[in-house]
């Protein structure tokens, strides 16, 4: 998933640059909810991989 948002956000500098402002301005949107769904589940998956095994 950051991956996926890294790529995102590189397609929107790319098309900023070249002045593709609304194209630049989903992109960016798009790699802005990737990234914040990356950061939550990394978060839950820190939490939640710590708990104890149960027998």
């Amino acid at each position: 998933m950051l991956r996926y948002a890294l790529g995102f956000f590189v397609v929107a500098l790319l098309l900023a640059f070249f002045g593709f402002g609304a194209l630049a301005g989903s992109a960016a949107w798009i790699a802005k909810i990737l990234f914040i769904g990356f950061l939550v589940l990394a978060i839950a998956s820190f939490f939640f991989g710590r708990l104890p095994k149960s027998s």
